[in-house]
């Protein structure tokens, strides 16, 4: 069986009907397959300023509607609400394969005076497979700043050649059962994300830029499968009120080169209307 992984910006659970409906994101997932981890980005707790909101809590709702799987948040904004309550938006990883180890990055924020932008997380967790560790991460990055999504890029690479070191490391038994204990952070991955660049653009170019040394660069999952192909739109198909142009890619999944050849599929949704972006699935051999 292969690992089927899905990836979704989610637009705080909005359709384009304009109706908040988390379990309709739950619903539309498993359609699409029988999915082993659940990419999200755009969601949100306690911020009934948002379209079609109430305030309702996105993660605690998702998290409800899957019960087995481990929920790991990822908190990009975390302020003060009404009332003393925090209001939190953000990214979710949801999967029913064990985590072995969880990381929340903080993606660069350069000051852009120039343009409206607020903060961004990545959500990094090592799960375990058949084929052994693999590390799964999602994030979604800034869309009104070229500055800030350029460094957050870079940052993303970084991460990748700092887990290349990391999964070369020795293990330190002395440590067993400790904070220091080492555990799997492998060089493979796989990164998804609503990115905000599009497949011409330099972010795009960057994000597959060789790494050096023993670190493996990503590579654009799409391309590896459907290598003479245009890549689907993810965005612009059903909601012509926010995106009145021509549909485009801006969500991508890449894979670790060295995961090239365990690619079984990549496939876009492009029937449903559950969010203004497309889900995107990655079948990969387990």
């Amino acid at each position: 069986m292969p690992l089927n992984l899905i990836t979704w910006n989610v637009q705080w659970c909005c359709g384009v009907d304009g109706v908040v409906d988390p379990l309709r994101i739950i619903r539309t997932a498993r359609a699409i397959a029988d999915f082993d981890v659940l990419c999200l980005q755009e969601v949100a707790r306690n911020y009934p300023g948002l379209s079609g909101s109430t305030g309702e809590d996105q993660f605690g709702i998702l998290e409800a509607a899957l019960p087995g799987f481990t929920a790991v948040e990822g908190i990009a904004t975390d302020v003060l609400g009404e009332a003393g309550r925090r209001r939190q938006f953000g990214n979710l990883i949801l999967t029913r394969r064990p985590v072995l180890q969880i990381f929340r990055h903080l993606l660069p924020w350069p000051a852009d005076p120039t343009v409206p932008s607020m903060q961004r997380c990545a959500i990094e967790i090592v799960i375990g497979t058949a084929s052994g560790p693999l590390r799964v991460t999602t994030t979604h990055l800034e869309y009104y700043s070229l500055t800030q999504r350029t460094a957050q890029v870079a940052a993303l690479c970084d991460l990748q050649r700092e887990a290349a070191l990391h999964g070369a490391d020795p293990v330190n038994r002395e440590k067993a059962g400790g904070p220091f204990q080492k555990q799997p952070r492998p060089a493979s991955g796989i990164l998804t994300a609503d990115f905000n660049f599009r497949p011409d653009s330099a972010c795009y170019r960057a994000m597959q830029a060789p790494l050096g040394g023993a670190a493996p660069s990503y590579r654009d999952a799409w391309k590896v499968r459907h290598p003479n192909a245009e890549h689907a739109p993810t965005l612009g198909l059903f909601d012509k009120g926010q995106w009145p142009g021509d549909p485009f890619c801006c969500d991508f999944i890449f894979v670790t080169e060295d995961l090239c050849d365990r690619v079984i599929d990549v496939a876009v949704n492009e029937r449903t209307d559950a969010s203004d972006h497309q889900p995107v699935l990655l079948q990969l051999r387990d």
